[in-house]
Parts: C-alpha cells; structure tokens; sequence
C-alpha cells in the first residue's frame, strides 16, 4: 500500500510540473517580444527569492517577499491587462484546442497533410510591390488566437496565398480592396474585413486608420499584422499592439518567420 501512495504521488507530482511547464510557456509565448517580458522575468526571479527564504526558514524576509507579492497581485492584473486577455481569448478559441493548432506548437509531431507554413515570402514581395505603387493595404495572419469574430464582418474566401493574388485583391479598383485580408496558414480566409480601433494617443498622429486599426486588432489578439502606407508606400509591422523597426524588407520576413514558429 505504501508503494502504491508512493508511486500514485510521483505519478500526480509529474502531472503538476507538466501542466506548470505549459502554462509558463504559453504565458512567456504571450510577452515574448514586449516590454512585458522583463517584468515577468521579475516576478519569476522574486517567486524564486520568496520560495528560497522560505525554505530557509528566513521568516523576516519571507514574510516581506510573501506580503509584496499579494499586494502586488491587484497591480500586476493592470500591468499585464492586456497578455492576460489574450491568454484568456486563446484559451477559449475555437481553434486552440484544434489538432492542427496543437500540432503547429510541436514540430516534431507534424505529419503529412497538415496545413502548410505561411508563404511570408510571398506576402512581402507581394508589399513591396504595393509599395512601390503606393497602394494601400492591411494583412493581418493569425497566430493562436482566433481572428473568426472579425472575419464575420468580410467576405469569408480560402484563396492560397501567391503574390499576384495579394495584389490584385488591394488593387484601387477592386471590390475587395477595401478593409484588411486576414490570413490563416497558407489561404487568405476573409478579405473586406473590419478591424476594431485603437484608441491609445501613443500611436504618431501621422498614422491613419488602417495602421490604428493594425494597432487594435493586435492589442486584442496574438495576430500579426502588416500594412502598406497609400501616402508614403512604406511597410509597417505590428506586433502586440506595438510597431516593430526593422532595417530591411529580408529582415522583416525573418522576423515574421520567427515569430510564426
């Protein structure tokens, strides 16, 4: 019998540590990139200390750590206000629990006839073209995070993605033009898509609606976005609600290659 508690405790405790493992994962997968990540970095360091004074007993200190991190739980729901509604959004995604989402996360696990990778390739010559010609554009590619609450406000399509194809959608005189293109593996799933908004006064005057609606859409989802300026022809990248800088355009695909991992 105490065999049998002793091997049911290790069964459960490794249980434990891999739900913790996932969880931390999927927590460092949301603040990856932001500014966000040095103050999870630091809630970690200050668990570990508080966890540490505990076992050795230091009852002063321990204390001090433990009332500091209860106190400063209220804070950090403010401070991660938004990473916190993302994790919630993706763990209630439709597609979250997917076997094709799932699989996507484990290299190792995918198999033949599975959605193939993003074309980035494609999509950024396909900008760089719209840039030279200065035509507007917003592509928005899902990650975790479903992007179907959006969707319902186009025209839902699954065209694979090509660079012509891109292109002739945001062509001036095409019916589809008009709103974003979200982009879901390797198909463009909806197009004429109305984003939401952003309303944050960080965002430089010069920017109009499509690179605020860029902004909204990535404050409230994992997703990435791209857009192409109708003034200027430049290509802007969003990611968490934030512009990323880049120096050229092979930079930016291996950026968004990364980030798509």
């Amino acid at each position: 019998m105490d065999f049998l508690n002793f091997l049911e405790f290790k069964i459960t405790d490794l249980i434990d540590i891999i739900l913790v493992a996932v969880l931390l994962y999927y927590v460092y997968k949301l603040v990856r990139g932001t500014v966000a990540i040095n103050i999870f970095i630091g809630i970690v360091i200050v668990w570990a200390l508080w966890k540490l004074t505990e076992l050795l007993q230091m009852k002063m200190i321990s204390s001090m750590v433990g009332g500091f991190m209860n106190i400063g739980l209220i804070a950090l729901i403010i401070v991660f206000q938004q990473e916190i509604r993302k994790f919630l959004l993706m763990i209630g995604s439709t597609n979250f629990a997917s076997k094709r989402n799932f699989i996507k996360h484990f290299k190792f696990l995918r198999q033949e006839g599975l959605p193939t990778e993003t074309n980035v390739d494609a999509i950024i010559s396909a900008c760089e073209k719209m840039g030279i010609s200065k035509t507007g554009a917003i592509l928005v590619i899902e990650r975790n995070n479903s992007l179907d609450f959006v969707k319902s406000s186009g025209d839902k399509m699954s065209i694979e993605i090509t660079q012509p194809i891109i292109e002739s959608i945001f062509y001036k005189n095409s019916p589809l033009h008009d709103g974003a293109a979200i982009i879901q593996d390797n198909y463009i799933t909806a197009t004429r898509v109305i984003l939401p908004v952003s309303n944050g006064r960080n965002i430089p005057l010069r920017f109009g609606l499509r690179h605020r609606a860029a902004v909204g859409i990535t404050e409230k989802t994992d997703s990435l976005c791209l857009v192409v300026s109708e003034e200027t022809g430049l290509v802007s990248y969003i990611k968490n609600g934030e512009f990323v800088l880049y120096k050229s355009l092979e930079e930016l695909t291996e950026m968004i290659k990364k980030d798509l991992e």
